[in-house]
């Protein structure tokens, strides 16, 4: 029997658990097999199918027929002088995505994509600026884990370099549902990255239906960007909330965190100068927040080339902080990270892809010429 062409084989990072087993299945082996192969894959980080030395030489040779393990590439590689690093990676079709590392003294973040570019057109977003091209593949999402625990040293269950994984990178991870869920739970399993249901969060613009569906798919952490006190001014920054408003973005969180009562929702909020952070904008933010237990976690703008925001000040970051916690709510200041790395989510993609269209764009006036000759 001829072998498969390479673009027909499976690309075992677009399996979980039980996908994996069927594909053993599906080849004539026990379905044991693929927690083998699942150690290999995500906890010793091995490409190669001749190198597992566990499985015999003729299951080694049908999985380099019929399968593969195919990740995003490292295109760009920047790093912080605080230690973030940020990976532009490299997709076919000549797409890119953004990962961000973010190492802390008692645990190490890591920032992943969902999307190639996103849809949503949030006003304050660097990635918004973009459009969107597609959704990722689960190869594509859990892919940009193993590049970047590659890159860490990071072996699971040995040296654990990665802690904790927010999907709160490029795209929005709901209107992905499916490919996201199947990738968290590869973050989530024992024979994956065995990362604990509450290390694991999602970050979501507000998309109601969504948060209820995920609350059935998978237990994991839940963030929602809120962003704006009032349904007027997030209207303007977030214009999802013209279709989902806040008070049934607040009820959808309240029926999610029903279902886990020891957890809380994490609300992220974008301070920017004059828009969104007065105090006034802080006691209506007291208001919404004790509807539902939960934590604030306060971001200074990121500027990005274009854009019409500016951060906060100092000064204007810690008093609107203050006003919630002497409201007896727990509000937190996310520390800036990677400012000299082209901090902003979906900055550093930007540079790359302006260069190459530049590039491209110059080949062309030069075969131009070279044919008017």
């Amino acid at each position: 029997m001829t072998a498969p062409a390479p673009s027909e084989k499976v690309n075992l990072l677009d399996l979980d658990r039980a996908g994996m087993e069927a594909f053993f299945e599906s080849i004539g082996e026990k379905r044991w097999r693929a927690h083998q192969v699942m150690k290999w894959i995500y906890h010793r980080l091995v490409d190669d199918f001749a190198a597992m030395t566990d499985l015999g030489k003729a299951l080694r040779a049908t999985l380099e027929a019929r399968a593969e393990i195919r990740e995003p590439e490292i295109g760009v590689s920047q790093r912080s002088a605080d230690g973030t690093e940020k990976w532009v990676l490299k997709l076919a079709g000549g797409n890119a995505i953004e990962t961000v590392y973010i190492p802390e003294p008692t645990r190490g973040t890591l920032c992943v994509s969902s999307q190639v570019g996103c849809g949503l057109n949030c006003r304050f977003c660097s990635t918004a600026t973009q459009g969107f091209n597609r959704n990722l593949s689960t190869a594509e999402i859990i892919g940009q884990v193993r590049v970047a625990a590659k890159a860490l040293g990071n072996v699971t269950h040995q040296v654990r370099r990665i802690t904790n994984v927010v999907m709160m990178g490029m795209g929005e991870p709901l209107l992905n549902f499916d490919h996201v869920v199947r990738a968290m739970s590869l973050m989530r399993d024992d024979l994956g990255f065995g990362l604990a249901n509450k290390r694991v969060t999602l970050s979501t613009a507000g998309l109601v239906p969504q948060i209820d569906a995920l609350s059935a798919a998978a237990d994991v952490s839940l963030a929602v960007s809120l962003h704006a006190p009032n349904d007027e001014l997030r209207d303007r920054l977030v214009p999802l909330n013209r279709k989902y408003p806040i008070a049934d973005l607040l009820a959808a969180c309240q029926r999610y965190q029903a279902a886990r009562p020891r957890s809380s929702i994490t609300f992220e909020y974008t301070l920017m100068r004059g828009v969104n952070d007065q105090p006034e904008h802080a006691r209506q933010l007291i208001k919404l927040l004790r509807r539902v237990p939960s934590k604030l976690n306060l971001i200074p703008f990121n500027p990005f080339p274009g854009t019409e925001f500016e951060r906060s000040g100092e000064a204007e970051i810690r008093a609107f902080q203050k006003i919630i916690l002497d409201a007896g709510l727990l509000a937190t200041v996310r520390r800036t990270r990677g400012d000299d790395i082209d901090a902003a989510c979906g900055q550093l993609v930007g540079k790359v892809l302006d260069r190459t269209r530049r590039s491209r764009e110059f080949k062309a006036r030069v075969g131009e010429k070279l044919d008017a000759a």
